[in-house]
């Protein structure tokens, strides 16, 4: 799973630097890239902060096939808003409730993807707080 961990790392980088090679969503093709958020980075040091970590490991694999299967992002259409992807980190407490959530973009998906998950509810992580990155097209 430590693949999984340098794949999403890799993307959001690649995202920041490249951010319009995306064609999804449903803006036109001279849409211009979001504003970083200056705040990602911190974020994204504390996800990588947990690992190496088994039980980490294995939460990653279960709370994507839980966001999967409850189709999370999803709610509130934000895919439609702009052919941008964002990548966002949810904070979790012992639960497994999102407490707070960072988006590597600002803007209006972005907005949308941090209101859609406010009151997301994810299988209770390993340990608390845990950092959990989504990369959204």
């Amino acid at each position: 799973m430590t693949t999984t961990m340098m794949k999403i790392a890799a993307a959001s980088a690649v995202m920041m630097i490249a951010a319009g090679c995306s064609t999804m969503g449903g803006a036109g093709k001279d849409e211009p890239a979001p504003p970083a958020n200056p705040n990602f980075a911190a974020e994204m040091n504390k996800f990588n902060a947990q690992f190496p970590n088994d039980k980490a490991t294995k939460y990653e694999e279960i709370s994507l096939n839980y966001n999967n299967a409850q189709k999370l992002d999803e709610r509130g259409n934000c895919h439609d808003l702009s052919k941008h992807p964002v990548v966002i980190i949810l904070t979790l407490d012992a639960a497994g409730k999102v407490t707070r959530s960072t988006t590597d973009v600002e803007g209006k998906k972005a907005d949308c993807f941090r209101q859609a998950y406010a009151s997301a509810q994810l299988p209770p992580p390993p340990f608390a707080p845990y950092q959990k990155p989504i990369r959204l097209r």
